[in-house]
């Protein structure tokens, strides 16, 4: 599967733990098969860095099975709690080798910052929730995972 990550840098070895902590699902690293998605991400860094926006193009394994996945198929309570819980700091995330599920983009963080604060409750978070379209992404948490099944394959910068 082809997999992006959008950056200001060439990204050729990732690393799993250069992420920052407070992320969706943890520290990894994070990648989308959206490639659209990876090149908004990117001209988003660039802007905060005054930098070019760049996209790296991946080979993500189609075969996973042998690393230890969790996969939320939406954005259900169990997905919701395991952002908020990582969003905290928590560190659950430590348990799988790779999370993919939704992106908690913009309009998202600021929901679940609602829930994390206890403003609302489980169903009026997850209401609103599904007024956005979300995106996906899949972080890597594993960089055995990393060094054995993504392989960089060409960068390039995002006009």
């Amino acid at each position: 599967m082809i997999v992006y990550h959008g950056s200001t840098l060439v990204v050729d070895k990732p690393y799993a733990n250069h992420s920052k902590r407070y992320l969706d699902f943890g520290i990894g690293f994070y990648v989308t098969a959206d490639k659209v998605q990876a090149e908004n991400w990117a001209k988003r860094k660039a802007v905060r860095l005054n930098s070019k926006p760049i996209n790296n193009v991946y080979d993500l394994s189609d075969d996973l099975s042998k690393y230890n996945g969790l996969i939320f198929a939406n954005e259900d309570v169990k997905w919701l709690d395991f952002v908020a819980q990582c969003r905290k700091g928590n560190d659950d995330y430590k348990k799988y080798d790779y999370v993919s599920g939704s992106v908690a983009n913009d309009d998202v963080f600021a929901t679940v910052e609602m829930y994390v604060r206890g403003i609302w409750d489980k169903d009026r978070a997850l209401d609103e929730i599904r007024y956005y379209k979300t995106s996906h992404q899949i972080c890597l948490i594993n960089q055995m995972l990393i060094d054995n099944d993504l392989k960089f394959d060409k960068s390039y910068e995002v006009q």
